[in-house]
């Protein structure tokens, strides 16, 4: 059975973003670190388990802004209603409930899926359609922005699936619904 699972991190005070979208606080690759590659906390090994991704329009327009594409060939949705031209060619334009997002992710690659974005994750945990929330919480406060699920409908618990520490201070937190 297909996984829907979040990747993200959050300020110790549980913003995703800082104001105007501001990710400028998250820890930069070591640039020190010769010849080593730089530490992704993860993220490869969660990607290579992706088949696709729903990300919100928020996220999109800031991921776009990025050097590079960092989702390789992963097909992406973009849940937006406002017109989209894509700059990379999985990139696909959709609109929906939670549900049908979903069912719009598996049609186009069947397997796990990404969710991405502070409004679309707490949409999907809000309708019961997340089952992984992987956390890295960096030591950071940033007192307001984008809250990771402020203002959820939805309360329930949560299993802690796994922890690990990442380096100075980060801390990787693995959520499954209990």
């Amino acid at each position: 059975m297909p996984l829907v699972r979040a990747f993200c991190a959050t300020s110790l005070d549980g913003f995703i973003a800082g104001p105007g979208d501001d990710l400028s606080w998250l820890p930069q690759p070591d640039q020190d670190a010769g010849d080593a590659p730089p530490e992704d906390h993860g993220f490869d090994a969660f990607m290579a388990q992706t088949a696709s991704m729903v990300m919100g329009r928020t996220t999109y327009d800031v991921v776009e802004g990025f050097d590079g594409w960092p989702y390789g060939e992963t097909p992406v949705l973009v849940a937006t209603t406002r017109p989209l031209e894509p700059k990379v060619p999985t990139v696909h334009a959709v609109s929906g409930t939670p549900a049908e997002l979903l069912a719009a992710a598996q049609a186009h690659a069947p397997g796990n899926v990404y969710v991405d974005g502070g409004q679309l994750i707490r949409a999907f945990w809000d309708a019961g359609l997340l089952d992984e929330l992987t956390v890295t919480v960096i030591p950071y406060v940033l007192g307001a922005g984008t809250p990771l699920l402020a203002g959820a409908a939805r309360r329930a618990p949560l299993d802690l699936v796994s922890e690990r520490v990442l380096g100075p201070g980060l801390l990787q937190l693995v959520y499954r619904p209990a």
